[in-house]
């Protein structure tokens, strides 16, 4: 019966792994979600995996020549236990799969109603109690804020979770 197993790959070598994997017949999964990243004052859209320097693998242990994986170009290591592959509980995958756009990206965190320009109150931390101003969403749950700190007006990012519309 085939079920998922976790493959740690090399620092960066995700993509890599993928298409070895693939290519020796296993199936393969490496969810990915799209990142928002700023370099030299520009800032681009880039696909980046879910789990960094990790994959799944879909096999039967039993039937399958799994130990051929730790030595395929870009992974490290099929994550064991007592010498014998570790499957991942019963719909993870499954899970992973149904937060997935139509492109095949998984969309994290919850959608914000925010627009750019709304006044917010941040409810937690050590910033409670102010306002701001929202720019723009960022990745992993976070949101781009203007505040007036110190007689001027300073960029921060902060979780969604955080934040509450200002009246």
């Amino acid at each position: 019966m085939n079920r998922w197993f976790v493959v740690r790959t090399h620092p960066h070598g995700e993509f890599k792994a993928l298409a070895n994997i693939l290519r020796q017949g296993f199936g393969a999964y490496l969810p990915r979600y799209l990142k928002r990243r700023r370099h030299a004052r520009k800032t681009d859209t880039v696909q980046s995996p879910l789990f960094p320097g990790y994959l799944f693998v879909e096999m039967d242990p039993d039937q399958a020549r799994w130990r051929a994986l730790n030595s395929t170009i870009g992974v490290s290591e099929l994550i064991c236990q007592n010498g014998l592959p570790t499957p991942l509980p019963e719909r993870v995958i499954d899970n992973i799969r149904e937060r997935e756009n139509e492109q095949g990206y998984v969309i994290l965190g919850r959608q914000s109603d925010l627009r750019p320009g709304d006044k917010v109150r941040i409810t937690d931390g050590a910033m409670a109690d102010h306002v701001g101003i929202f720019e723009a969403p960022s990745d992993q749950h976070r949101v781009f804020l203007l505040l007036d700190l110190l007689g001027r007006r300073l960029r921060v990012r902060m979780p969604v979770s955080a934040l509450a519309p200002a009246n």
